[in-house]
């Protein structure tokens, strides 16, 4: 994440991940919230290749810790300088590993005593595990033979007592780093990042530590890194709640760690608007200290830009992004490769929002950039979104132009099996599609298929599920949906159960009832609705305009099964989502009143349908014409139901509400479910 350094940022030094990029969970959450639907099979998975850019400031939670070890301390003592200077071990480090080698000798005793006890238990003789025992502790006894025989209840007296010592923490800590660095047992650096913050919160005696919001913060990293996202919460919760923002920069770099931290951690868990809330928190607190114009303030709005890209929230993030391109050209060089990145996002940005001339624009300005800065690689990204532009404009050969481009890049500096390969070929399978060359799209569709097949070490496996749901929407378009359900259960399979994913996975069962719908199969499509919805309202979308959409449908299947009343009250939540996401005239919401006045028809609540269809009438005809098709339709639906309202109701409601919203079943077909 974009750190509040105190120092002087190292522009010039190449980041494993980009500035802007969704770092530390990019890979869960940016395929949560994508702004395409799969329908046009460009999912921000296949996007995700155009905001990674090499050689812009680090923005990872490792270089955001290293800023941390950078706050001056006002205790110049050699025992502090030695822990924020990792290059030599002072005579208190080697005094404090003297004592840490207790506590690790004290494990080792510790399992010694529990493997002898359980041998014995087993073994009624004791012979063979005896001796092993003894070996053990005879290995114990030699790693201590330069130290005082102590007893356990000494070893644990001694530890206790030393706790007190302000050195040890820092040391402790400096010693979890260096564990979770080199990749040992998280179990162990989780103990000592434990003992670290004992001994903080010991010397800290009720006042504000920074060292021990430090701590707090790597203790959280470790309990995500195992998966344990409840018990990290808490922990940085409290981290936020430490600092105090008139104590100067150090505490508001301190404050906004945590406030980042704690949004990366809800947005793994699939927390979206949590997530957000802190990051927009964390925003604040480093432009009130840095002031607005600080390039560091601009490589944050970048990130919290993408957040709310990838949580389909597009005017904020137009808003956030422009900020970042405003400081970038305002601090930094022409064409500097912070602008690129900037130019890149709002593309992206633009383009989702179906302002396909504007995204142009940026592309083309951000590729100039990145080629004056020989990121080849970059280029050939940007290539990928230029032609996802001319797509959109319907100018499909320079939209191939710009796809091949990029794919002889991808082959010559990534290989010929890369699953960027493949997404090329995903792209090029669409725009075939598009205009009706079935035989080719079928080609690339294979092609790409073929390369998602052979799974390589160190490909992310949500990388590959991805591209298996764009071309299972490829198939739906072309109504192969039997091999478009089998993509989709071979990406559900991939995705699983892990920790965040809920949401990607309730987007993956809503297009699969999409297809059993379109299929017939209505038992199957109210069932896999109903799943994606319970995982979606559990996951925080309950509020979001995809969510809307997903309830439109499993009200369209409930229809088909006769649970009208269900129907009725989906469709009515999904009006006010809607409502409040699009406005009471966009094609999607008026869809929906449509639907729900054929529900209230088949309730037998007359008037209420005639209301909502005479609103639905005058807005289509304001917004396509008199002449349009569809609004010829509307007024059809209107006067049959102006007739039933001049006479005696008979009982053929369900018959009239499966006529009523067959036209609007299209909604579902056309628009489709925008997988995440």
């Amino acid at each position: 994440m974009p750190g509040l350094a105190m120092d002087e940022l190292n522009a010039n030094s190449a980041a494993e991940e980009p500035s802007g990029s969704y770092t530390p969970h990019k890979e869960n959450f940016a395929q949560q919230a994508s702004p395409r639907s799969t329908l046009s099979p460009r999912s921000i998975q296949s996007d995700s290749i155009d905001l990674a850019i090499d050689g812009v400031v680090d923005t990872s939670i490792e270089q955001l810790y290293h800023n941390v070890c950078e706050m001056r301390s006002s205790d110049h003592s050699p025992s502090r300088a030695s822990f924020y200077s990792y290059d030599g071990e002072s005579r208190i480090d080697s005094e404090l590993g003297h004592l840490v080698g207790d506590i690790v000798d004290l494990e080792i005793t510790k399992e010694v005593v529990t493997e002898n006890k359980e041998d014995f238990n087993a073994n009624a003789n004791g012979t063979t595990h005896e001796k092993d025992v003894v070996s053990s502790a005879n290995g114990v006894h030699h790693m201590r033979k330069h130290r005082r025989s102590l007893g356990l209840k000494g070893i644990e007296e001694r530890i206790a007592a030393g706790l007190d010592n302000p050195d040890l923490g820092p040391f402790l800590l400096k010693q979890t780093r260096d564990m979770i660095s080199s990749g040992e047992n998280p179990r162990k650096a989780l103990d000592l990042a434990l003992r670290a913050l004992k001994s903080f919160e010991i010397c800290a005696n009720g006042k504000p530590s920074l060292e021990m919001v430090m701590c707090l913060h790597v203790l959280a990293t470790i309990y995500c890194n195992l998966g344990q996202y409840n018990e990290a919460i808490p922990i940085l919760e409290r981290s936020i709640e430490i600092p105090v923002l008139e104590d100067g920069q150090d505490h508001a770099l301190a404050k906004f760690a945590g406030c980042m931290q704690l949004g990366d951690t809800y947005a793994m868990m699939g927390q979206i608007e949590n997530s957000l809330l802190f990051y927009t928190a964390g925003l604040e607190i480093q432009g009130q200290v840095l002031g607005e114009t600080d390039p560091r303030f601009g490589e944050t709005c970048r990130y919290v830009a993408e957040a709310h890209v990838q949580a389909l929230q597009f005017d904020e993030a137009e808003k956030l992004c422009q900020m970042a391109l405003d400081i970038h050209r305002g601090n930094g060089a022409p064409a500097s490769i912070e602008e690129a990145a900037d130019r890149r996002l709002m593309g992206l940005i633009c383009d989702s929002k179906g302002d396909y001339e504007a995204a142009l624009e940026h592309y083309v300005l951000a590729s100039m950039a990145m080629a004056a800065n020989d990121h080849e690689a970059d280029v050939a990204a940007v290539d990928c979104s230029i032609g996802d532009a001319y797509l959109a404009l319907a100018r499909y050969d320079e939209a191939v132009f710009s796809y091949q481009k990029a794919l002889t890049v991808f082959k010559s500096t990534k290989g010929e099996n890369h699953p960027t390969v493949a997404s090329v070929y995903v792209r090029l399978a669409d725009l075939y599609n598009k205009i009706g060359k079935f035989k080719e799209s079928k080609s690339y569709c294979e092609n790409a298929l073929r390369i998602f097949g052979k799974i390589k070490p160190g490909i992310p496996s949500e990388e590959i599920a991805s591209g298996l749901i764009d071309v299972a929407a490829i198939y739906q378009s072309m109504n192969d949906l039997e091999k478009g359900l089998k993509l989709l259960k071979k990406a559900l399979k991939i995705y699983g159960n892990a920790p965040g994913q809920q949401s990607t996975v309730a987007g993956i069962e809503a297009q699969m009832g999409v297809m059993y719908y379109m299929l017939g199969n209505y038992s199957d499509s109210y069932n896999i609705f109903k799943s994606a919805i319970a995982k979606f309202r559990a996951s925080g979308e309950k509020k979001s305009a995809l969510f809307g959409i997903a309830l439109n449908q499993m009200g369209l299947a409930c229809v088909q099964c006769y649970a009208i009343n269900e129907a009725a009250d989906l469709f009515e939540e999904a009006r006010a989502i809607l409502e409040k996401e699009y406005g009471p005239y966009h094609p999607d919401t008026l869809g929906v009143y449509s639907n729900l006045a054929g529900t209230y028809d088949a309730m037998g609540r007359v008037d209420d349908a005639i209301e909502m269809l005479e609103y639905v009438v005058v807005m289509r005809e304001e917004k396509l014409g008199t002449a349009n098709p569809d609004v010829d339709d509307e007024k059809r639906r209107l006067e049959e139901l102006l007739k039933e309202a001049g006479r005696a109701r008979n009982r053929k409601s369900r018959r009239s509400l499966e006529t009523l919203l067959d036209t609007n079943s299209q909604l579902m077909k056309n628009n489709g479910i925008k997988v995440l």
